[in-house]
């Protein structure tokens, strides 16, 4: 992960479009060497997450298109400087991903990898990603739970809090 977070970095992935693409690379180079026959590619399993049942295997290429397109759409409120839009891009990029869940594993490293990738884009700084503490761990699931409604505004509270912090440091 640490040799594509250096490529996310050094701006390899500036022309890539973001699309079902990008997070079908970014999968494949995290976990190819771990698992070839499915890095890469949309599950093909159902799964169950918590109390959220994802969206079922055949649906997932129109979701994860319409997902790309939905970023693609709201970038530019996202880079127009109004801080609402910013952090309800950056919610919906997290949330909804996480939702729908394309992968049987690996999900929430890549969706940091494209977090990052967003941040650097957005011309922001890196933030810690991941909760560190209990309190921390359990705002961000009940973040997500909410997420799984479609709303933005507990996970948009996160991203805040991310972003100030980060500014602290």
């Amino acid at each position: 992960m640490t040799v594509v977070e250096a490529a996310i970095q050094s701006g390899d992935f500036a022309e890539h479009a973001l699309d079902e693409w990008l997070l079908l690379d970014l999968h494949q180079r995290i976990c190819g060497d771990l698992v070839p026959d499915w890095a890469g590619k949309w599950r093909d399993i159902e799964v169950t997450v918590g109390r959220l049942k994802p969206a079922l295997p055949f649906q997932l290429p129109v979701l994860m298109r319409d997902y790309g397109l939905d970023l693609q759409a709201r970038l530019p409120a996202a880079v127009s400087g109004a801080e609402e839009s910013l952090m309800e891009f950056l919610a919906f990029a997290e949330g909804r991903f996480l939702t729908i869940h394309p992968f049987r594993d690996f999900n929430g490293r890549t969706i940091r990898l494209l977090l990052t990738e967003l941040l650097r884009r957005l011309d922001l700084p890196l933030v810690t990603l991941a909760p560190e503490s209990e309190t921390e761990r359990a705002t961000y699931f009940l973040a997500l739970e909410a997420a799984d409604q479609c709303d933005w505004q507990p996970l948009m509270a996160v991203w805040n809090a991310r972003l100030t912090t980060s500014e602290q440091d």
